[in-house]
């Protein structure tokens, strides 16, 4: 479908144009006539669907046809990032509109807050808040929110998984009741269902794709001891010309290490964390995105926050404590229909988890051999060192943990196995 099926203003789609922006996205497809319509609507979709731009042009259209100079929308996201990400978004849709948006997020200086109040009271015509920073403006009583028409949350699952629901239902209710509310989530879990029932009225529905990486992603895994990981990343990024990675580890500690061990093959790495100030997290990303670094090792905070195009591998270091958080990172490459590459590292602790991870996705991952000058990881296999918390102190009997290593070959151990029940 082509984007002037959708009657955008003349201005709008010169903005579409010279973005490049040509044929919709099936998620598109689906959820502008519904966001035109003036309905509710809860979409279902994975990352790299075009679900932002299916939000953004239909709100885009409607302001620059109304223009009232408040405050029209508000889009509360979980991570600064993605309010970044999302204001860029805007910036080039809304080229030709004179319609101005800002970013809310924690963690700026005082010029910053000065601001997000005048934006705030005003009226910029779309903020794009993360909860935390958006509740402290609410809490000195300035905000003029009382005309906004369009309420929407994206990454919902995220902002509840993170903790912010009090902060959501604060937000939910300094509003007017009758507005447009729009809910993105990677995932329709129960928690999501119940957020949706209070603040959706009578919502249309949209599912894309539920949980499941792109098509595009080819996906591999390998069994390994933590003390393998350094050597095994170093041999697959010197053994392929990779022009931009993203290494996923679950652990903030870790990210130097890791670093550090990925410099010994190339040298344009750089780690990305919460621990960075803006300013240093922003020009991170601005080199990563230029390609001036090839390599970016960062926390599940970028998984859902970051929009580069042309990654060609995402390396998931440790497997994610959450399934859902799998289909995040691996969505980082593959998007919008291109091919990519994820490989994820299975220790021995991991494997319930992984195997968790390849029910939510319905697909068994394939597991390759280790290099062989490597010894052997461990079993695609549940036994008690897979639960290290359930190991009984001082004992050695059945709490002791104990995982096989035999001689089998790598192929034996690791070629294709199938998840075993728990």
């Amino acid at each position: 479908m082509n984007f002037s099926t959708f009657n955008f203003s003349t201005q709008l789609n010169e903005g579409l144009n010279s973005m490049g922006f040509e044929k919709a996205t099936p998620i598109q497809e689906m959820a502008i006539p519904i966001i035109q319509q003036g309905k509710d609507l809860i979409g279902c979709a994975q990352t790299g669907t075009g679900k932002t731009a299916a939000f953004l042009l239909p709100v885009i259209d409607k302001i620059f046809r109304n223009h009232t100079g408040e405050i029209n929308t508000l889009i509360i996201v979980p991570t600064r990032e993605l309010a970044l990400q999302i204001d860029q978004a805007m910036q080039g849709f809304a080229y030709f509109l004179n319609i101005h948006s800002i970013p809310i997020y924690g963690g700026r200086d005082g010029i910053s807050w000065e601001q997000e109040r005048r934006a705030l009271t005003e009226g910029a015509d779309v903020i794009i808040a993360t909860p935390g920073r958006l509740i402290s403006h609410l809490n000195m009583g300035y905000v003029k929110v009382n005309n906004v028409q369009h309420l929407i949350l994206d990454e919902a699952d995220r902002m509840l998984d993170m903790g912010f629901y009090e902060d959501l239902m604060k937000i939910v209710k300094a509003l007017p009741e009758k507005r447009q509310t729009l809910m993105f989530s990677a995932t329709m879990a129960p928690k999501i269902r119940e957020l949706a029932q209070k603040i959706l009225n009578n919502p249309e529905r949209i599912d894309i794709a539920i949980a499941k990486p792109a098509a595009g992603v080819a996906q591999s895994a390998y069994l390994v001891y933590d003390t393998q990981k350094p050597e095994l990343i170093k041999t697959i990024l010197a053994n392929k010309a990779y022009q931009s990675v993203i290494v996923f580890t679950s652990r903030k500690i870790s990210i130097r290490d890791i670093v550090k061990e990925i410099k010994k093959v190339t040298p344009n790495v750089m780690g990305i964390s919460s621990d960075l100030e803006q300013d240093e997290r922003e020009e991170v990303l601005r080199n990563f995105r230029n390609r001036k670094t090839q390599v970016l090792v960062a926390t599940d905070v970028l998984s859902r926050g970051i929009d580069v195009e042309n990654i060609n591998l995402v390396v998931n270091y440790d497997v994610p404590g959450d399934a859902a958080d799998y289909v995040h990172r691996v969505g980082r490459t593959a998007r919008a229909e291109t091919t990519g590459e994820a490989i994820t590292f299975i220790n021995q602790y991991d494997v319930e988890k992984f195997m968790d991870i390849e029910k939510l996705i319905e697909n068994v991952i394939d597991k390759s051999p280790l290099p062989a000058a490597m010894s052997s990881g461990p079993e695609y296999k549940i036994t008690v060192a897979s639960k290290p918390f359930n190991r009984k102190p001082g004992g050695s009997g059945g709490g002791k943990p104990h995982f096989r290593k035999d001689g089998n070959s790598n192929s034996q151990q690791r070629g294709r196995p199938k998840p075993q029940g728990k």
